[in-house]
């Protein structure tokens, strides 16, 4: 699988890990952003540049890193196509995938080590969207939601 990876200054080491064990199980690594830790380096860019690589079809999923996860879950998710989801555990990971059709994985070097990431990594890129009606059902009314500016009640 083509995997696009990016992480801000906060990310970058376990975003180094994480290509590395990624290319060694098989994988291609879309790298993006800088090839060192740079203190200005911010996780919208690098968010931006990751889902750009999924939507243009150059990766078939994405991830992104940053100190928490959250910031880069907030941006990635800002981009029409993108269903990103933060998870710092395997089940969320596959299930994302299997229920949602997540295609950006965020994750926080912070908050997660890296023996824990690259099993999340692992769950997320062996994991394949199930297709069932209900799952579907969800994720046209998820589609449906992007551009919409106010929220209320389901019609």
């Amino acid at each position: 699988m083509r995997i696009a990876l990016g992480a801000d200054h906060r990310g970058f080491e376990l975003g180094r890990q994480l290509s590395a064990m990624l290319c060694e199980a098989g994988h291609e690594v879309v790298a993006v952003g800088p090839r060192q830790a740079e203190s200005g380096d911010d996780y919208p860019d690098r968010a931006r540049e990751v889902c750009g690589a999924v939507l243009d079809g150059r990766a078939e999923r994405g991830m992104v890193i940053c100190g928490s996860g959250v910031g880069a879950c907030v941006a990635a998710n800002k981009i029409a196509g993108i269903r990103a989801g933060m998870c710092h555990d395997t089940y969320s990971a596959h299930q994302g995938v299997e229920h949602d059709d997540m295609n950006v994985l965020c994750l926080g070097a912070l908050v997660i080590g890296s023996a824990a990431a690259g099993e999340v990594a692992r769950a997320f890129v062996g994991a394949q969207f199930t297709g069932a009606a209900r799952h579907l059902r969800r994720l046209k009314k998820v589609e449906a939601l992007e551009g919409k500016a106010a929220c209320g009640p389901a019609r």
